[in-house]
């Protein structure tokens, strides 16, 4: 599993295809934390909705 999420937003293409940007990632904070999660933007959205999956297993690990 990993310790990070992608963080993007749902884009519709011409073709009536749904596609995902990738905006940003989320973190999990440590144990005890006030918080459940940190999220990084890229740039400020104005998304209205964000859609977070996992990494796709890259061997760079430059998504």
């Amino acid at each position: 599993m990993s310790n990070y999420y992608r963080v993007t937003v749902p884009v519709e293409g011409r073709d009536g295809k749904t596609r995902f940007r990738s905006v940003g990632v989320m973190f999990p904070q440590r144990d005890g934390a006030k918080s459940a999660f940190t999220i990084k933007l890229d740039f400020p959205v104005g998304a209205t909705e964000l859609v977070l999956f996992e990494p796709k297993d890259a061997p760079d690990d430059t998504e």
